[in-house]
């Protein structure tokens, strides 16, 4: 065992850091996972954070900042409820986010995500040989700096670090206020007619330091495949289906852009997405089997031993508790299905809907949970398909539905049907968003010896807090924005929310048979190929080269808005990497730039959440102008192109000088 000693671990201090940087980061995740798809793991910056801020208080340890990066981690879990919940707006049944509902769906899901995971952890984290990415990265992390007695060295690489996070922050923040007051323009966009028969195309480069920061965060092949997913969406598919549109001839070029990308190619990106997800879920059936053989094995062991003789950093919070608290969990949780449409089309067959949403909930949710966990060990929490399990838990969802229920009730109530599949996928995935993460968090906590129910009562702490905060980030930003193909007037700026999107239009497709499959079926067909051209990069490579089909379904089935500028900062991070391994101290600036992102995309999200409170309550689209329209059209634009490209130039050289 590990001399390390753990005089603090489960601090008050520590709590209360963990829950402040917890409410910053879901803010900022929330915002962008709606705008980009994509959201970020928090764990590191959260361990830097609390190595900086705790390291002028006395008794600090690598424990007890482990228990801060613990309960900051549902940041990056919980808000990828956002994939799934807005569907329930998408489709015109919510107009908005219920609180205490919402609140009920992510922190019960989020709790019964970490008691389904407890039984798992001694066969997936400490008799296993996962590589845990995230989860090893962050406890290196946390070994370097982490401690009291830590080497002057690695208490300037925790400062540099937190300034890296802060003045990142910073830049982004102001810009994006910049940006606001219309100084500077929000983007470079352009649509333009293609060829003699009036196709038309078009793209938008957003000028995003979060999105700049989430391209550098998922590296350059990523960037590469959402680049492909781009062109493949711009470059054939607007064109090709604009021509096919006769009756929008006459349209401007920007409108029948808009109207052919948001009606048929994005569906095209679905199609691709889907059989990406599938794919890469099918890929780990085999190792997710043995998991569950190890799992069942090592609970066998542990019955058969003495669980009181554990040492400290084998104690888990005991299985009678799990049971109980997994118990309570699904009391509420039957209430509100119970009480989902109990005054409308629904009414007649609640009790039934109840007990079976009940029952699926808690099966899918443990196989979730298993097939998560282990994803996560295998691949990392922020490369794990949560968009296959999504998919997989609303057709299940849907089928029985329409199977089970549908025969029996009139076509009036095929929206509520949609709503109740959409509801009860919202709480399987919030249990799938903290199972993918709570096994990487107790492989940290186990390679800094941590006590491991500290831990998970400090994750439970985590997600109470998101779940807090969740809902009513999601309803200003839905009164704000709007989102994508939500029932009800079109919203200029609405955010694409593409997951949700996804999933409430599966979920129509089942129940109502109002999907034009057929471009669902050449996605499909765009996917395969996907599938076998990375295939063929995987083998034939001796480096990382790939082409993620999930990536570029991301690309086909996002606007330009969300994508283009995570390719330039997917460049601009190989780069910097790139221009790092020329220095003595390779592996530090690296860590430098990625949290450098990381505060990128945090300030940017902050600020985006306020201004989007200015817009909703203001009742303006630019409640901070500054200037007049012509400016904003033409001059800013310029500013904004030179202005954005020199801060990223000045940016990156800044970081690289932090560690000599």
């Amino acid at each position: 065992m590990s001399t390390l000693k753990a005089e603090r671990e489960l601090t008050v201090r520590g709590l209360i850091l963990g829950v402040v940087i917890t409410l910053v980061f879901t803010a900022a995740n929330v915002f962008f996972g709606l705008k980009a798809g994509l959201t970020f793991a928090t764990s590191i910056p959260a361990a830097v954070i609390s190595m900086a801020v705790l390291r002028g208080f006395k008794g600090m340890t690598i424990q007890e900042n482990n228990i801060v990066q613990t309960v900051a981690s549902a940041a990056g879990t919980l808000s990828s409820i956002i994939f799934v919940l807005p569907g329930l707006v998408i489709i015109g049944w919510w107009t908005g986010f219920p609180y205490w509902t919402s609140v009920f769906i992510c922190g019960l899901g989020g709790i019964l995500g970490v008691m389904y995971s407890i039984p798992l952890r001694r066969a997936l984290v400490t008799q296993s040989d996962l590589p845990y990415p995230e989860g090893v990265a962050c406890a290196e992390v946390l070994k370097v700096g982490g401690g009291a007695e830590a080497e002057t060295s690695a208490i300037e690489d925790a400062r540099a670090g937190l300034l890296a996070v802060t003045w990142g922050s910073i830049i982004s923040g102001l810009y994006a206020l910049l940006v606001g007051t219309r100084i500077v323009a929000s983007d470079l966009a352009r649509t333009f007619r293609v060829g003699e028969r009036g196709a038309v195309s078009g793209f938008d480069f957003l000028f995003s330091f979060a999105l700049f920061g989430i391209g550098h965060l998922v590296g350059l092949w990523v960037g590469v495949a959402m680049l492909v997913g781009a062109l493949i969406g711009w470059g054939w598919g607007v064109p090709h289906f604009s021509l096919l549109s006769p009756e929008l001839g006459s349209a401007a070029t920007a409108t029948l852009a808009q109207h052919t990308w948001s009606h048929q190619v994005r569906f095209v990106g679905a199609g691709t997405i889907l059989v990406a997800a599938l794919w890469t879920l099918a890929k780990l059936i085999k190792p997710v089997y043995g998991g569950l053989l190890t799992a069942m094995a090592a609970s066998r062991a542990r019955r058969a031993g003495n669980a009181a003789a554990l040492p400290r950093t084998e104690q888990d919070i005991p299985i009678g508790l799990v049971g109980l608290l997994t118990l309570v969990c699904f009391v509420p949780i039957a209430l509100l299905l119970a009480k989902f449409d109990s005054g409308g089309a629904l009414r007649e067959h609640m009790a039934l809907l109840a007990i079976g949403g009940v029952i699926f909930i808690a099966v899918m949710s443990f196989f979730v949970s298993s097939v998560c966990g282990y994803m996560a060990g295998l691949i990392g929490s922020s490369n794990s398909p949560l968009s296959g399990i999504g998919i997989l838990a609303v057709i299940g969802a849907s089928l029985l539905l329409l199977f089970g229920v549908r025969p029996n009730l009139p076509a009036s109530a095929e929206q509520a049907l949609v709503a109740f599949a959409l509801f009860v996928t919202a709480v399987v995935f919030s249990v799938a968003c903290i199972a993918n993460n709570n096994l990487q968090d107790l492989k940290t906590g186990q390679l800094v010896d941590a006590t491991p129910w500290k831990q998970q009562v400090a994750l439970i702490i985590g997600v109470i807090a998101g779940a807090i905060i969740i809902p009513p980030i999601l309803d200003l930003l839905n009164h704000a924005y709007g989102f994508a193909g939500a029932v009800g007037p079109h919203r200029e700026h609405a955010l694409p929310a593409p997951q949700a999107g996804l999933i409430s239009a599966l979920a129509q497709g089942v129940l109502q048979h109002n999907v034009d499959w057929s471009l669902i079926e050449i996605g499909v067909g765009i996917g395969v190929a996907l599938i076998i051209i990375d295939l063929v990069l995987r083998r034939g490579t001796r480096d990382t080269a790939h082409l993620s089909p999930l990536a570029v379904g991301l690309g086909i089935y996002l606007p330009t808005q969300s994508t283009l500028m995570v390719v330039v900062g997917a460049v601009a991070g190989w780069y910097f990497d790139r221009r790092a391994e020329r220095r003595a101290n390779p592996a530090s600036i690296k860590q430098l730039g990625i949290l450098l992102a990381s505060g990128l995309i945090v300030g940017e999200g902050l600020i985006g959440v306020l201004i989007a409170a200015l817009v909703a309550f203001s009742g303006k689209d630019f409640p901070l102008s500054l200037v007049s329209d012509q400016f904003a059209d033409n001059g800013a634009v310029i500013v904004g192109t030179i202005a954005f490209s020199l801060i990223c130039i000045l940016m990156y050289r800044w970081a690289a000088g932090l560690r000599k």
